[in-house]
């Protein structure tokens, strides 16, 4: 290939085609003039956050899969009853299941002080017991129609920390400002009302600014049972596809389906750089010896693997050609595709991109490579279970 075919190609995901293209098959949502904050663990993350919400006059829109009773819960509580008290209009959207051991006085307790309190999917499950399967798996804030927050943080003292703390999670988010806010507060609006009660508070009169902030071009995707086709997972793929030189992933519950599997290794095949860096401790036993599976098709065609130590891998984090960076909720996984409301964000910027690279080459010194022979010598108890847990992958 000639030094301009390379040039070329290496820029592929920035062409006006290729965004045509994407958008086409994503519905994602693209504005320009955005300003973002990476913020690359959770002590980077939750003081910011928390300042926000502080310093917040007119409106919090909040949508979390988990909110635990525990310390760093108390303070986000605390946070969200001062600011009801001082009049701002507080709303709070949780997943009933995620939020399952989470006491009910936590929310009685916020509702009695003015913050409306709303869960997703309560029982008795709406559509039968199928829709018991559906999550709310967003993680986002949108604070006075001016700042958004998008994250796979959720509110717990274990996201907490630098991500190397043993006891704590690694992962990461991300702080907006400009028009990209817009589409996230419809997203929450569309979720908060379609969750509705008998007395519920529409959010018909509140709206947000668009006002350019930066220089940042942001695509908002997001995906749902109610897609009759799974635009989280076009996103992904269409993102590999558009990958010239490098492919750099960290994601938690790594169970792809064949499709991703392929599009990665032709990318392996075209000459990009791939690497995935996946957790070797998992909170979820079964996920990870399903998604070991995966391993060898991929080893055998020139993907890179690696295995995260040490504190529990849980960031979703794709960057192609260092350039486009994808941050947000969304796992590499069938729940994420088909059956949860999920959100990513996908940021066209080399500058972003550099930071994000920079934190994956730092994951990488706390990771260890997985060899191919070394892969292939594990017990065949272990391959028999891979074996035997493979056809429930779908439920994971």
């Amino acid at each position: 290939m000639s030094l301009l075919r390379r040039k070329r190609a290496y820029h592929l995901v920035r062409t006006p085609r290729f965004f045509r293209w994407f958008r086409h098959n994503t519905d994602a949502v693209f504005s320009h003039g955005n300003r973002l904050e990476f913020y690359q663990d959770g002590g980077e993350f939750f003081p910011p956050f928390f300042h926000s919400l502080r310093q917040a006059e007119q409106t919090i829109f909040l949508e979390f899969y988990i909110i635990h009773d525990d310390a760093t819960g108390g303070v986000f509580a605390d946070i969200l009853l001062a600011a009801a008290a001082r009049g701002v209009k507080v709303f709070l959207l949780y997943d009933y299941i995620g939020c399952f051991d989470t006491p009910g006085a936590y929310f009685r307790r916020l509702e009695k002080g003015g913050v409306r309190c709303r869960p997703f999917n309560p029982p008795p499950f709406r559509r039968g017991l199928g829709w018991f399967d559906r999550r709310d798996h967003r993680k986002m804030a949108i604070i006075d129609g001016r700042v958004a927050f998008v994250a796979g943080l959720n509110i717990g003292d274990e996201y907490g920390g630098n991500g190397e703390d043993a006891g704590r999670w690694r992962d990461v988010g991300l702080g907006l400002e400009g028009p990209a806010v817009c589409e996230l507060f419809s997203l929450f609006r569309e979720n908060w009302q379609s969750e509705r009660g008998s007395g519920g508070e529409e959010l018909a009169g509140f709206s947000c600014w668009d006002a350019e902030a930066g220089g940042a071009q942001v695509m908002i995707v997001n995906g749902g049972p109610h897609h009759s086709r799974s635009l989280i997972h076009n996103a992904f793929r269409m993102a590999i596809a558009g990958a010239a030189g490098n492919v750099k992933v960290m994601n938690p519950y790594f169970i792809p389906g064949p499709r991703i599997v392929r599009s990665l290794l032709r990318a392996a095949g075209r000459g990009a750089r791939v690497q995935l860096i996946l957790p070797a401790v998992s909170d979820m036993p079964l996920v990870r010896l399903v998604s070991r599976s995966y391993y060898a098709p991929l080893l055998r065609g020139g993907v890179e693997i690696y295995e995260r130590q040490g504190a529990v891998l849980h960031a979703k984090v794709m960057l192609i050609d260092d350039c486009w960076a994808v941050i947000g909720s969304a796992n590499l996984d069938q729940r994420s595709f088909h059956r949860n409301y999920e959100v990513n964000v996908i940021v066209d910027s080399p500058d972003f991109g550099t930071q994000v690279a920079a934190m994956f080459q730092h994951d990488l010194a706390f990771s260890r490579r997985v060899v191919l022979a070394e892969h292939e010598r594990r017990g065949w108890l272990v391959q028999f279970m891979e074996r035997l847990c493979a056809p429930v992958s779908w439920f994971l």
